[in-house]
């Protein structure tokens, strides 16, 4: 199985499925348009959290991030009069660090994040979309800025009018995505926001079109019509995207099975089933009951 991923939503299904699926058998291809240098770091969000998931290291609360880690360097990076756009933990810096020597030395970001999946323990394959760099960008009135500082400097108060993917003109999916989508038959589209988790994944060139001869089955993201968390709700108002599950299942194209949770509104084909995912009991009961539908729905 070939797992499309974000930040926050897919992790928590990835938490699930890890104990249900045999490593050799799940791939996940992950977003990394919300990537960024920072304090001479490559910081690459969505990645770590699969990371930190797989490996069970994941602070469940944020969903991001080490669990127990410090912010010592952090905060006196500001006391020397440093800002920083993110809290970085310690021990998470160190793993940007990690890669970030590597990137230096002329390893792509498929080799880096493979040797950090080694050095983890992480027995599942990890990729990212693309080896190339691509940025979500917000449009506000307040003018154009990276999905960072929209989200964590500004925490998502601006409205939105537009977003784009700087670099996408020149970017393509990696060679590791490439090779595991020609390999697996069946593509889950995790539940991540599917305007600027997943929809960078899909503008990739050519990944539509190879999408269209696969099994996709999707999981949607939002809780009675409402996202768990994010502000998917006001990116997809942004591109004119219908709310709830219309306008998710409208961004993702071609889908032969949609998954929605039991009390969403959507009237469309799909099956309904509870997605909801604050502990790891419900992370593996969603697993679980995926995993089932999908065996026993047709294509």
């Amino acid at each position: 199985m070939l797992v499309l991923s974000g930040g926050t939503g897919t992790p928590k299904l990835l938490m699930g499925l890890k104990e249900l699926v045999p490593p050799e058998q799940l791939s996940i291809v992950v977003n990394t348009a919300e990537d960024l240098w920072l304090s001479g770091n490559y910081i690459s969000p969505d990645l770590d959290s699969v990371l930190y998931t797989l490996a069970d290291m994941i602070d469940e609360k944020r969903w991001w991030g080490i669990k127990g880690d410090r912010t010592w360097t952090h905060d006196f990076l500001i006391s020397l009069g440093r800002q920083e756009r993110l809290v970085i933990g310690d021990r998470d810096r160190a793993v940007h660090i990690f890669r970030s020597d590597l990137l230096r030395r002329g390893a792509s970001l498929s080799q880096a994040t493979g040797a950090l999946a080694e050095a983890l323990g992480i027995a599942q394959k990890v990729v990212p979309m693309s080896d190339d760099p691509i940025s979500t960008i917000v449009s506000t009135p307040e003018g154009q800025m990276h999905f960072q500082d929209f989200w964590v400097a500004l925490k998502g108060k601006p409205t939105v009018s537009g977003i784009s993917f700087s670099g996408m003109d020149r970017a393509r999916p990696s060679p590791a995505f490439l090779e595991r989508l020609d390999r697996e038959e069946t593509v889950l589209i995790g539940p991540s926001n599917p305007v600027t988790s997943i929809g960078p994944i899909l503008a990739l060139p050519g990944i539509r079109e190879r999408l269209a001869k696969k099994r996709v089955v999707a999981v949607s993201p939002l809780l009675k019509d409402r996202p768990a968390s994010g502000p998917a709700a006001k990116f997809m108002a942004a591109l004119g995207a219908p709310a709830g599950d219309e306008g998710v299942r409208s961004l993702l194209g071609k889908v032969d099975l949609f998954i929605v949770d039991k009390k969403s509104s959507y009237q469309g084909e799909c099956r309904r089933m509870s997605t909801r995912m604050k502990t790891r009991r419900e992370s593996r009961k969603v697993a679980e009951e995926l995993l089932a539908i999908m065996q026993d729905a047709p294509g």
